[in-house]
């Protein structure tokens, strides 16, 4: 259970999908892959789910596929069977709750209220759906009533888009976010296949927020760090500041003291969330080096990419 649970929380953003002809499965998947987001919700709202989850499942095994608005327990074993690996639900029925914990299937069920955490606490449940999200209250909300629920985590869905899925996937609690914005169902009828791989892309670079915050720069000897940074800092009007290993000048610029990482040096680029970055890029076929990872309170701040561009070292920063 935990397992898939941690990789929706990698992904951050769930898009949430209601296909009418299952012939769109495997292109809207793809088109998924390509935006960079290999995860998807299928909701049995349409008659085409149980096909559209087969075909996806068969072409796409690697996919994170989950069943959505499933009801009753034998829409559970019907999204199993065709491969979904989460099943979510609108509300908290008990009894789908209790046979996909019986049966090790995680499940998220939709709740709203204290008293539909408390529920779903006494279920075992660990991750619950927030929904819907914005009709009921929006982040304020459920920050008020997670308050006593700290064991519990969230995936809030329903009103959710660009405009405020930054501010959801800052607050702790919450997993991941649910969403239909970049998947609608007009665009997925009229073949806008496109459209989706841009609008997913937009999603994912908006969600990890990569920028350049500085850049490092290898020198010889603390004395080349320190000529380096001064005639930085003269070019400039930038203040130095002396450390043990690098000289900084500004916060733009990070003049090391002896050859370090990358052969002339580094990049140092910050995200807004630096686990879900380092999901995306190992999905591109990037990898990190991880005894360069630097923690703070036991979790992660920094940590070098195993791959040099044009000379340089990437190294991603939790901003």
């Amino acid at each position: 259970m935990e397992k898939i649970l941690n990789k929706l929380s990698l992904a951050g953003i769930v898009p949430v999908i209601a296909i009418d002809d299952a012939g769109d499965a495997e292109p809207l998947a793809q088109a998924l892959i390509d935006g960079g987001l290999p995860c998807a919700e299928i909701t049995f709202r349409t008659a085409a789910a149980k096909e559209a989850m087969t075909r996806i499942s068969k072409k796409f095994p690697s996919m994170l596929m989950g069943a959505g608005t499933v009801l009753t327990v034998d829409q559970v074993n019907t999204a199993v069977d065709c491969g979904a690996a989460f099943i979510v639900s609108p509300g908290l029925n008990p009894k789908v709750a209790e046979y996909c914990v019986s049966k090790g299937i995680p499940v998220t069920p939709g709740v709203a209220t204290p008293s539909d955490i408390e529920r779903a606490i006494e279920l075992g449940l660990t991750t619950v759906k927030f929904f819907p999200a914005e009709a009921n209250g929006g982040l304020p909300f459920l920050k008020a009533i997670s308050a006593p629920y700290k064991q519990m985590k969230f995936i809030p869905t329903g009103g959710i888009d660009e405009s405020n899925l930054l501010s959801y996937l800052k607050f702790p609690p919450i997993r991941a976010c649910g969403g239909s914005w970049m998947v609608k169902s007009e665009m997925i009828a009229n073949k806008q296949f496109d459209e989706i791989k841009k609008l997913t892309e937009r999603a994912v670079q908006l969600m990890l927020g990569f920028e350049l915050k500085h850049v490092g720069m290898n020198t010889g000897s603390p004395g080349q760090s320190m000529d380096a940074a001064r005639e930085l800092s003269m070019l400039l009007s930038l203040p130095i500041k002396e450390g043990n290993s690098s000289n900084v000048v500004g916060t733009q610029f990070e003049v090391m003291k002896k050859q370090y990482l990358g052969t002339n040096g580094h990049l140092a680029v910050g995200t807004n969330f630096i686990h879900r970055a380092i999901a995306h890029l190992e999905s591109r076929g990037y990898s990190v080096k991880h005894e360069t990872a630097v923690e703070k309170n036991n979790d992660l701040i920094a940590v070098y990419l195993d791959k040099e561009i044009a000379g340089f070292a990437i190294h991603l920063l939790q901003k």
